[in-house]
């Protein structure tokens, strides 16, 4: 029997239903904003990704799928969705009237060589958001508030904001010159990958998932003591504006978050109860200029939809949102099933949400399938009603039966649905 690859999953069952109610909650939710799709290419050439990202990540030495073609390109399966948005701004030339605020939104499937556990796949699924051409601190707040509105919405009211400045680059210097000095002398007790960071990229030690309960990191200097006073104010007007917007936070001057491009301000959404990163993000205001194009200040998150899928469970238990059916038609024999056929196109075409039996089910059985789909009514075709040009409705929930005019069934359905 051919499986599944390893740290895949199949969506169905409750998952998928879970998956449809974020899919569509998403939509909604992005209209509001007034942010618009974007869809970008599941594999992008490696380059993008290394250059991005980091090559001293994480993602890029142990993470991403890489292969080459048949035309002999190196090629990676995209392990985040931000430096694709990025390379189509720049290819599309999407940044021609630089007087505008450019948002976008994206759902899709990310790529990542890890070891699978709870709520981490190889194959993830992602929703992110990205603002290009604005500095001000107000849309810092307008982005982290998006994200967290977002899961509130979906009922995942146990969520706090932990949010921290990475500053300039002068602010990186400063702290890293101060880290390095501090680990120095340690160096023997981290990880051997930390060992490597210390040379490489030391910011990145204090991301590490092995080292995350060593003594050394819990005494480290505190990032937000070396911000220049540009990077300072920054953070200050940050979290004047999420006061405002009541959005729960907490400082986490060890939050650096795992990918290169950051700078100045990062944040991840973490579940109160259990400790869970559903997402996060941060600015990123170089990314744009060093791929190619202009310079371009720039913001964005995101959300792991497979975490949070598996949060909503927790949450709803047995409240899991279903997609119930406006109606159920009811049919036996075969004079009954062709009217039974008309009448489903006739109410999907009207946006009603039908189904048929078409297994040749008894009455009984076909109740019991209306119940499961939760339908509201019972349309129970019979030889005899259909001979009079009449159509029999049940309202499921209140056990009320009505005969109706054959030609008035819609408007009728649509009117009480």
């Amino acid at each position: 029997m051919i499986t599944k690859p390893k740290g895949t999953y199949d969506l169905i069952g409750i998952d998928a239903k879970l998956y449809n109610y974020i899919e569509n909650a998403i939509y909604n939710f992005m209209t509001n904003y007034n942010y618009e799709y974007i869809r970008t290419p599941i594999f992008e050439a490696s380059e993008l990704f290394h250059r991005s990202v980091g090559e001293d990540t994480d993602i890029v030495t142990k993470e991403t799928y890489d292969f080459k073609d048949r035309g002999d390109r190196n090629i990676t399966l995209r392990p985040e969705g931000t430096a694709g948005v990025v390379r189509s701004l720049i290819e599309n030339k999407l940044y021609g009237n630089r007087n505008d605020t450019l948002k976008y939104y994206y759902l899709g499937t990310m790529y990542r060589y890890e070891r699978p556990q709870a709520g981490r796949f190889r194959e993830l699924t992602q929703f992110g958001v990205e603002v290009f051409n604005s500095d001000d601190p107000m849309i810092d707040a307008e982005v982290i508030s998006l994200g967290f509105n977002f899961l509130k919405d979906l009922s995942l009211e146990n969520v706090t904001v932990h949010i921290n400045s990475l500053g300039d680059k002068e602010s990186r210097e400063n702290f890293t010159k101060a880290l390095k000095n501090y680990l120095k002398p340690h160096l023997n007790e981290l990880c051997p990958d930390c060992q490597k960071r210390y040379d490489t990229n030391p910011l990145r030690i204090l991301d590490c998932k092995a080292d995350k309960d060593n003594e050394i990191l819990k005494n480290v200097p505190n990032i937000l003591e070396y911000l220049t006073e540009e990077s300072k104010n920054r953070f200050n007007k940050l979290k004047e504006y999420l006061t405002l917007l009541d959005i729960d936070y907490e400082i986490d001057a060890k939050l650096v978050r795992g990918l290169d491009y950051y700078d100045y301000n990062v944040w991840e959404y973490i579940t109160d109860d259990d400790g869970v990163t559903v997402g996060g993000g941060g600015r990123y205001n170089h990314l744009v200029e060093n791929l190619g194009g202009p310079q371009m200040p720039a913001i964005g998150f995101g959300l792991g939809i497979d975490r949070i899928i598996i949060e909503l469970k927790k949450k709803l238990e047995d409240k899991v949102p279903v997609n119930n059916i406006d109606v159920y038609i009811m049919c036996v024999s075969e004079e009954e099933k062709i009217q039974a056929v008309k009448i489903a196109q006739e109410l999907r075409l009207n946006n009603v949400i039908s189904e048929v039996n078409s297994n040749n089910l008894s009455l009984k059985s076909q109740f019991k399938i209306a119940d499961n789909l939760g339908a509201k009514f019972l349309i129970i075709l019979n030889g005899e009603d259909l001979k009079k040009g009449l159509i029999n409705i049940k309202d499921n929930a209140t056990k009320e039966e009505i005969r109706i005019d054959e030609a008035e069934l819609v408007d009728w359905v649509i009117g009480n649905i």
